[in-house]
């Protein structure tokens, strides 16, 4: 079984530790998240696994002949080979298989005598034959073809150079290529960064049937639970390993962190007092030894390191002005680019406290809505209307290219913040990642990421009533999305927004607006969860229809016979009556709503009892080493003690096991 491993790696850069001592292990099989604040060295972590940074001590091991390949989180530029040739490079390493195959076949040929040599060379020759059949070299053009578009690559793109396409998506064509690789593990850094919810979706089931190992660094919640099975945490230069979900971590860890926060609370507050006294009584010579006792406490304090990524904070948006009830309204609104049809006579009325996502697949007119929305681009047909007082701000994806000049980062955000917010800017700066010396930069030397960080927050600044934003989690981190979303639930006014960020969507939503290129726009009065609900039904229904159709043609199973029977339920279920073995109601948008609550709540017990369970297991197994120890069986108290406290151990195991059965039989049904 192939593997990486590394142990008791350590890697400083000057006076930092970017890891202490750290141990890590991938095989076949292996899910495993990165994770930890911005600036930690996750990258870094990606790159000595990859062998591409070499550690300052410990060891790095690779099974013989495993392959591993790393997909960087930015940076990738194709040459000139079409998208379809870049792609098939990934399929280099087969071919030169491939070519030792052939001069093994020539030696072969050639050899008169040595046996043993005969052997080994048939050997090899048989170990090519089945890394490249099971490489899928030998039906590489459906391999590419089907990952190319499970990427949202279309067939008029396989012939186009990829160098015409943006970075986002020559970074898909580098996605591509490390999954056409199949190598025995696979190091992803970001890689749903430039991907959209259908290419997510689309990579999530590939990764679930990928059987090498995969380690990933993500900041989308939704696809870490759905594609991890363990979770490695890097802090402070130390790595930690966590089983389980990614959702099981968060857990677990916001409670060890809960811990920290107040004992690095207690610590400032020892310190704050400790050099009060100083303060006061430095000069005061009958305190003199009382002083220099203080002094030496506040030397002999190893302070607690809380990363700047690691602490609490929230944002709060400058309240709404107030303004009329009907916050927009389309009206027969249509956008066409040459021949390309955008939209087509969109009728939609959007009131005020609305928080709306715009769904649907790349080309479906999404960012083209927000911009006519937004009064960016005023060449449209039809007619846009704004309710009285509304006040507009819009986020664009490409706002960041307009931003620019000598002022610094926190020049450019005080210039535009609001009076009572300016005592928070630099916790804000914080939010939106900028930290420490990087508030000093000016602006025209920020990467896009940071200047779309920066953007995103001067508009976020405002006052206004109706927010427009596409998407505006791209180029944040968990921390900093989960205080973006606590902000905008609890902003009074509208948001209309699009994210690739399934969990940020779900979060937030309370209405969807799914568009589709040819399609008239559906309106979904409900949560993401209702709308993907909404749809399974409808798909069923008209999966229905189409099959019923077919019988009553004659052509479906059961010839004429059958399709007497479903002529007689469509005729019943037309009048509106309840046709027999109909599938139950669907549930009203409230009963959906306090159907998921329970579902989330459930789930949440279940992780709990699971953390527990693990933590009792770890717990019995000390007690039963502590009771082998020979000092200690011959001590018939301590034993006693022992086995109470293992008896204990065990009846709360027994406890918990019996709740989480009656759990999950509760999930089940829900």
């Amino acid at each position: 079984m192939a593997f990486v491993q590394f142990s008791d790696v350590s890697l400083a850069f000057g006076a930092r530790d970017i890891l202490k001592n750290a141990t890590l292990f991938l095989q076949e099989g292996s899910r495993a998240a990165l994770a930890g604040p911005n600036g930690a060295g996750k990258t870094t972590l990606m790159r000595i696994v990859a062998g591409a940074v070499a550690p300052d001590s410990g060891e790095r091991a690779v099974t013989k002949g495993a392959r591993v390949s790393y997909l960087p989180q930015t940076g990738v530029v194709h040459g000139d080979g079409t998208v379809y040739e870049e792609a098939e490079r990934a399929y280099g390493f087969a071919a030169a298989m491939l070519g030792r195959q052939e001069e093994i076949g020539r030696l072969l040929e050639a050899s008169t005598s040595d046996g043993g040599q005969t052997a080994r060379l048939l050997e090899e020759h048989a170990a090519i034959h089945e890394a490249v059949e099971g490489s899928g070299y030998f039906r590489r053009r459906e391999r590419i073809r089907e990952i190319l578009a499970g990427l949202g690559f279309r067939d008029a793109d396989m012939d186009r150079p990829a160098r015409e396409f943006s970075g986002g998506w020559q970074m898909r064509v580098a996605l591509a290529k490390i999954l056409l690789e199949s190598p025995d593990i696979m190091l992803l850094d970001e890689p749903t960064n430039y991907l959209d919810l259908e290419a997510r979706e689309w990579l999530e089931e590939h990764l679930s049937k990928f059987r090498g190992g995969v380690l990933v660094v993500s900041h989308d919640r939704y696809f870490l639970d759905r594609t991890v099975r363990e979770v490695y945490e890097l802090w402070n230069g130390k790595l930690s390993r966590y089983p389980g979900t990614y959702s099981a971590y968060e857990t677990r860890r916001a409670q060890e962190l809960e811990a920290v926060f107040e004992a690095w609370e207690r610590q400032q507050e020892e310190i704050q007092k400790l050099e009060e006294f100083i303060r006061r009584f430095r000069y005061q010579a009958t305190k003199a030894s009382l002083v220099q006792s203080r002094v030496k406490q506040l030397e002999k304090i190893v302070p607690i390191e809380i990363p700047e990524g690691m602490k609490k904070i929230h944002f709060s948006f400058p309240p709404a002005p107030h303004s009329g009830r009907a916050t927009v309204k389309c009206l027969g609104v249509g956008k066409s680019y040459g021949a390309n049809r955008v939209l087509d006579r969109l009728d939609l009325e959007i009131e005020r406290g609305m928080k709306v996502a715009f769904v649907g697949p790349n080309g479906a007119g999404k960012s083209t809505l927000m911009r006519l929305l937004a009064g960016s681009d005023r060449d449209y047909e039809g007619e846009i209307r704004f309710g009285s007082g509304v006040e507009a701000a819009y986020f664009a994806q490409d706002t960041a290219e307009k931003m620019g000049g000598d002022a610094t980062v926190e020049e450019t955000a005080e210039a535009l913040c609001p009076f009572d917010l300016l005592p928070k800017l630099r916790n804000l700066l914080g939010a939106f990642l900028f930290r420490g010396d990087d508030v000093n930069k000016p602006v025209r030397v920020l990467s896009g990421g940071e200047r779309s960080r920066l953007a995103l927050l001067t508009m976020l600044l405002k006052p206004a009533n109706l927010l427009i934003l596409d998407e505006p989690t791209n180029h944040l981190d968990l921390t900093s999305k989960d205080v973006l979303l606590e902000a905008l639930r609890a902003f009074q006014g509208t948001v209309l927004f699009v994210s690739h960020d399934r969990g940020f969507i779900e979060e937030l939503a309370d209405r969807v607006l799914e568009l589709e290129p040819g399609e008239p726009a559906r309106w979904y009065v409900g949560d993401y969860g209702y709308y993907l609900d909404k749809k399974a039904l409808l798909a069923a229904e008209a999966a229905e229809a189409a099959g019923g159709a077919q019988r009553l043609a004659g052509v479906g199973p059961g010839g004429a016979g059958a399709s007497a029977g479903v002529s007689a339920g469509a005729a019943t279920a037309a009048a509106g009556a309840p046709v027999p073995g109909e599938a139950a109601r669907p549930l009203s948008y409230e009963e959906d709503k306090a159907r998921k609550a329970r579902l989330r709540k459930l789930q949440k017990r279940e992780e709990e009892i699971l953390s527990r369970l693990e933590a009792l297991g770890g717990q019995k197994a000390a007690c039963e080493r502590e009771m082998g120890l020979p000092a200690n069986y011959s001590d018939g108290a301590k034993m006693r003690r022992l086995q109470a406290s293992l008896d204990e151990l065990e009846r709360e195991a027994e406890s918990l096991n019996a709740e989480w059965e009656k759990v999950a039989e509760e999930l089940a049904e829900a």
